[in-house]
């Protein structure tokens, strides 16, 4: 049988014609963040000391219209440019950076307050805990003892005007924890900077001291706070639990973010590294911080007791992070009414105009009329929900027993 004859060129399909040009893929822009980066506002200038009418500080957030005020008021962008201004005076440097000759004779003061304040927890010894988790009543004792002592420490720093050290004390008195519920909580620790601002507005500290107060003074602060709370078992203020970034502190995490920000060699994956946190972490406040919760857990694994730690390790950059952690700030902190409702106006930080004037009598019957920290142990409470115990408890109570309890739950930690 012959062969068909092979099909004239001009019948053959060209196929440059049926299949598509290759064109390179184009990336997908990156999904916007609806909540921009705050930026870091200038610090305004300060007064005169002499301009100062000085006052108790008081609350002036008693409704969500206050807060809305504040949010709107030189005070906030103030404490934005106080804060936001510490982390940057601490980009890319570590703790040991600052030597003992870089302190100012005022900064050197701080730390001895830091140190005696340290003193006064022998002092006041704990109660029995009888193996409750719950707040130690001596955590008063100690909080008696800071109070007695603040106005001869502020005499030391400088603060020569009574008015003014009741003034400035009060930030001092309400920076580590809340006396009728025995608990601690970020809003503490802003009292602590808070602290420092007003200091700053009396002239008492001056730029130059911005990266020894973040490097030295608040960690300082911050191992006397662990110390605190290890030993009087201070429940977390307000805890959101493991959805939380941390029970207690979150400038460690703002600060240390700053530190790393353009570190060669550390990622924000780090925090995972057994090695990295042993050989950095005393020099970045960041993985010191993850430190202290990694050994203050009864679970194992940032992946369960801290998620949100361990969601933000996936960030590609430090910058990421420090971008985050600003809004965190904004939003969770300074933008949080149950935070922000028990802050302290005066002069030197003053409420803006058109908030509510303090009701002594309804904050005593808030804070006063009700034990709100002392649970003892008897689980449900029915003047503020649920309690929360204290996570460092649970581990102080297992290592007393002697027990190595592993992977384990406790409730709410």
């Amino acid at each position: 049988m012959a062969s068909s004859a092979p099909a004239p060129a001009s019948s053959i399909p060209n196929l440059k014609d049926r299949i598509p040009k290759l064109e390179p893929r184009r990336r997908r822009p990156a999904p916007a963040n609806p909540t921009p980066v705050p930026e870091t506002p200038a610090l305004p200038s300060r007064p005169a000391v002499s301009e100062y009418a000085f006052k108790v500080p008081t609350r002036r957030i008693l409704s969500r219209k206050d807060h809305d005020l504040f949010l709107s008021s030189p005070s906030y962008t103030l404490i934005l440019a106080w804060v936001f201004g510490l982390a940057e005076a601490v980009v890319d440097t570590p703790c040991s950076a600052v030597k003992e000759e870089q302190l100012s004779a005022n900064v050197k003061t701080i730390l001895t307050i830091l140190d005696e304040a340290g003193t006064l927890v022998s002092q006041s010894p704990p109660d029995e805990q009888g193996g409750s988790r719950f707040g130690n009543k001596a955590f008063r004792g100690f909080l008696d003892l800071l109070q007695q002592r603040a106005p001869a420490w502020h005499k030391n720093l400088g603060v020569a005007n009574d008015e003014a050290i009741a003034e400035v004390s009060a930030y001092f008195d309400q920076a580590f924890g809340n006396r009728n519920r025995i608990d601690y909580g970020s809003g503490h620790e802003l009292n602590f900077v808070i602290w420092l601002l007003c200091l700053y507005q009396l002239d008492l500290l001056q730029p130059s001291d911005f990266k020894p107060l973040v490097l030295r003074v608040f960690l300082r602060y911050l191992n006397l706070m662990r110390n605190v709370q290890m030993t009087y078992y201070l429940e977390p203020a307000g805890s959101h639990g493991v959805w939380g970034l941390d029970d207690y502190q979150f400038l460690p995490f703002l600060f240390g973010a700053s530190q790393l920000l353009h570190h060669p060699y550390i990622t924000p994956r780090a925090i995972h590294q057994d090695l990295s946190i042993e050989e950095s972490a005393d020099d970045f406040l960041y993985l010191d911080q993850v430190r202290f919760v990694n050994g203050t857990k009864t679970v194992k694994g940032l992946r369960w007791h801290s998620p949100m730690l361990d969601d933000i390790s996936s960030a590609r950059s430090w910058t990421k992070i420090d971008g985050g952690m600003r809004r965190m700030f904004a939003a969770e902190v300074l933008g949080k009414l149950p935070v922000m409702q028990h802050f302290l106006f005066g002069s030197l930080v003053p409420a803006a105009e058109g908030m509510s004037e303090d009701d002594a009598v309804a904050r005593e019957d808030e804070d006063g009329g009700h034990d709100h920290g002392s649970h003892e142990g008897k689980g449900w409470g029915d003047c503020c929900g649920i309690p929360v115990p204290s996570s460092l408890a649970a581990a102080q109570e297992a290592r007393k027993m002697g027990r190595d309890e592993g992977l384990r739950r406790i409730p709410f930690d």
